[in-house]
């Protein structure tokens, strides 16, 4: 009997089983948790005395579906405002501690708790803010068709040196080609890229440029 008739192949739907990558998720983020708690308490007390309280940055985020939920890291900025009582922008409230933390990616260690929440997951597309939901296009928007990632495709092809069009073109190709392999590759190609400190900042920020839908027609995303 042929399978096809039924959909994918046994073994296709075994290398893309989304049960599997949740269960490996689950497992690899209690193992992370338990074996890495040290070092991330002693993380916290630094970040607590260099930048004060709050400790973590707690903000909503858009999951799975584009639901949303409470993403968590470690703060890299102070919470120093201007005349009026705005923030001031990143680059003034980006600390040297809190770059060095963002080149390491040490500050995305609390996000493990949110992948054994299920929240997200180790690998997948970066969660963006809620603001940017209405302004993707319908292809931009399948990005959320899988839960977001600690890291992901567009990460380890330059993080937030990349521009928005070809950013959300890599996250909406990892969606249609993941694999377990795939996210092996990608779990590799993050140490690497973390090593070499590539592509923390996007050209002339100190982060990554707001996204406001523009020109995302006309580069084909």
């Amino acid at each position: 009997m042929d399978n096809t008739a039924f959909g994918a192949r046994p073994a296709a739907r075994l290398w893309r089983s989304p049960g599997l990558k949740r269960a490996a998720d689950i497992l690899a983020s209690a193992v992370a948790l338990a074996a890495l708690s040290a070092p991330i308490a002693l993380l916290a007390l630094v970040v607590r005395v260099r930048l004060g309280s709050p400790v973590l940055f707690r903000q909503q985020r858009p999951g799975l579906d584009g639901k949303p939920f409470g993403m968590v890291k470690f703060r890299t900025m102070t919470d120093a405002r201007g005349p009026d009582g705005a923030l001031l922008p990143d680059d003034q409230r980006l600390t040297a501690f809190g770059r060095r933390l963002r080149a390491l990616s040490l500050d995305e260690l609390p996000e493990l708790w949110n992948v054994l929440r299920g929240d997200m997951s180790l690998v997948g597309p970066r969660p963006l803010l809620m603001k940017y939901l209405p302004l993707y296009s319908p292809e931009q928007a399948r990005r959320h068709e899988v839960r977001p990632g600690i890291t992901g495709w567009a990460q380890v092809h330059g993080r937030n040196g990349v521009d928005w069009p070809q950013r959300l073109a890599l996250d909406t190709w990892y969606v249609d080609h993941w694999t377990h392999g795939l996210d092996a590759l990608i779990l590799l190609r993050t140490l690497a890229t973390v090593v070499r400190r590539e592509g923390i900042s996007a050209v002339g920020v100190e982060t990554m440029t707001e996204f406001t839908g523009q020109g995302a027609d006309a580069h084909g995303c």
